[in-house]
């Protein structure tokens, strides 16, 4: 490969790479943020995303300045993040992922960024255990 050339990946942000640059980017790495800035129009956040922030917030864990949807619809819009919706493949997917992850939310992540070849953003490093690009 040519010196200089830029491969284009896709990248799904997990949970907290998706808090951390809406609300407080000093906590991403240069990395993250660095690969984040090169691969604006490539990034993806899972459905299930909304979902883990919703509960947290349900019980009490975080807080965000707007309700769930609305911050999550915003956040979506001003990142120019587009969401892949938890469909049976991906739901499948996660269940049948070795058991070297317990967290449901992330191995579904995990099966999103398998089944459509991508790479995760993600601090979680039980995330690097399994076969997934991980950058951070």
């Amino acid at each position: 490969m040519a010196a200089g050339v830029k491969i284009n990946i896709m990248l799904i942000l997990d949970t907290c790479a998706l808090l951390w640059l809406v609300a407080d980017q000093k906590k991403l790495s240069a990395k993250a943020k660095k690969t984040i800035e090169h691969h604006a129009g490539a990034l993806f956040v899972s459905s299930i995303s909304s979902f883990e922030i919703a509960i947290k917030c349900r019980n009490h864990k975080m807080a965000l300045p707007l309700p769930v949807m609305q911050w999550f619809t915003e956040a979506m819009d001003f990142h120019g993040l587009r969401e892949i919706p938890v469909a049976s493949d991906i739901a499948v997917c996660s269940a049948e992922l070795p058991l070297l992850h317990n967290d449901p939310c992330d191995r579904i992540i995990i099966a999103t960024a398998q089944l459509n070849d991508m790479a995760i953003l993600t601090c979680d490093e039980l995330i690097y255990q399994y076969k997934v690009s991980v950058v951070w």
